[in-house]
């Protein structure tokens, strides 16, 4: 049997209009074409996106959309510089965000507060952070001299870029441009200093590839630090030039230079000595732990005071300075402002005057005594390791050397004072009877 649906004319109207209506698509010359009007006006493309075409003639890609129930705009640039494929490429990743439950608005804005951040934190923004955060651990010198080189090698070069952007290529070139000019040493370090600021970002979330920390062949290795130094057969005429450029040298200076040989002591610890340390009746000299430079660590810092252990002609030499600067502060004043010590370069300019430079330096003092007095005057490393004021290993070692060896100390000091006498004199050291202490 055949059954006949008859459908009346007025019921197929009032479907069609509940029915969504479909956009025709845009082809790529109505955007183009699109002439401004006296009111805005649009040109659907569907999916949501119609291109806005402005009474001034300015025409933007919009997208509408809903959005847990509200209805909202999105925006996708300005045609003809955003292309109709473009939009529709913008059109489809914002429909794919929406059936993955994400607002496409939210996103789009999280998207740009994300790269507003990258821009905004450059390699030298979160260097000088990372340095501000170290400054309390570090000694001023330390914290002065970071600070410099980054700002003369390496600011100028990377400091400006997005930390993230920063490639491995870009810190060859900044490296080796350093390397070229000689800078060795320089260069491993700002290598490390830099590695360093790459994984302060990352610990902080600012993501990047940490470009410096497997750099190990690209640099030319670089020569052991050591500072220059005499042998114990140079003494000779090391002393016959030190008493040969007596005469131009400022007196205080010429003390301080038989001093840096007498005592070995660091040249900031020497310089930087006030007369309060200095007890010329007992023959004593004592250095707080606050001065020395294991003191000066802001992490665990050594408080112990060093003993200096003063020979006789010491303690001679130290009697004539009295006389010319003992009503100061410092044993050493600075010649234009004695309320300031003398600067580090008067060591090194008085050895550059007696033709010693790049041959000794005020460090080679000590490296000089430790081998001469080990080789020449048969002491154990402890005895002149613990007078050179180096850390020791522990608490209880620290603790034993202090007890135990400072008479020997004070026996190796008087020993030594005498050898260098015995060299001056153009004596024979090797069978040479030494005062005891």
């Amino acid at each position: 049997m055949r059954v006949v649906l008859r459908v009346s004319t007025d019921t197929l109207k009032a479907d069609t209009r509940k029915m969504p209506k479909l956009a025709t698509p845009l082809t790529d010359i109505q955007p183009r074409t699109a002439k401004p009007q006296t009111k805005p006006y649009k040109l659907t493309d569907g999916g949501g996106l119609f291109l806005l075409v402005n009474p001034d003639g300015a025409k933007y890609w919009r997208m509408g959309y809903r959005f847990a129930g509200t209805e909202r705009l999105l925006a996708f640039g300005k045609y003809p510089q955003v292309t109709l494929s473009e939009a529709r490429d913008k059109r489809t990743e914002a429909r794919k965000l929406l059936s993955d439950g994400i607002d496409p608005s939210q996103a789009k804005k999280e998207k740009a507060r994300i790269t507003a951040d990258k821009a905004a934190n450059t390699f030298e923004k979160l260097a000088r952070e990372w340095h501000s955060v170290k400054l309390p651990t570090w000694r001023a010198s330390t914290a002065h001299d970071t600070l410099r080189r980054l700002e003369i090698d390496i600011f100028p070069e990377i400091g400006a870029k997005p930390i993230a952007e920063v490639t491995h290529q870009d810190m060859v070139r900044t490296l080796r441009k350093i390397e070229t000019r000689g800078a060795k040493e320089i260069a491993h370090r700002l290598k490390a200093t830099c590695a360093r600021v790459f994984s302060y970002a990352n610990q902080l979330g600012i993501e990047n590839r940490n470009p410096a920390a497997d750099m190990k062949d690209v640099l030319k290795p670089a020569q052991a630090g050591h500072f220059a130094a005499i042998t114990a057969d140079e003494l000779p005429a090391f002393l016959t030039a030190m008493n040969q450029n007596d005469a131009r040298l400022f007196k205080p200076t010429r003390i301080a230079l038989h001093l840096m040989l007498l005592l070995f002591v660091r040249t900031s610890e020497l310089i930087e000595t006030p007369w309060s340390e200095i007890d010329l009746e007992a023959g004593e000299w004592i250095i707080p732990w606050q001065r020395m430079k294991r003191g000066k660590l802001v992490v665990n810092p050594d408080k112990t005071n060093h003993h200096v252990c003063l020979s006789s002609q010491a303690l001679e030499l130290l009697r004539e300075l009295h006389t010319l600067t003992g009503g100061g502060k410092y044993l050493f004043p600075n010649q234009r402002d004695h309320e300031k010590p003398m600067s580090n370069g008067a060591i090194l300019m008085a050895l550059k005057r007696m033709g010693y430079k790049n041959k000794m330096t005020g460090h080679g003092f000590r490296a000089l005594a430790m081998s001469t007095i080990k080789e020449k005057l048969g002491y154990r490393h402890e005895v002149v390791d613990r007078q050179l004021a180096h850390a020791q290993k522990d608490k209880v070692a620290s603790a034993y050397d202090r007890a135990t060896f400072l008479a020997e100390r004070k026996k190796m000091m008087q020993e030594w004072a005498d050898y260098l006498d015995t060299i001056e004199q153009g004596g024979n050291v090797i069978h040479a009877k030494f005062k005891s202490a």
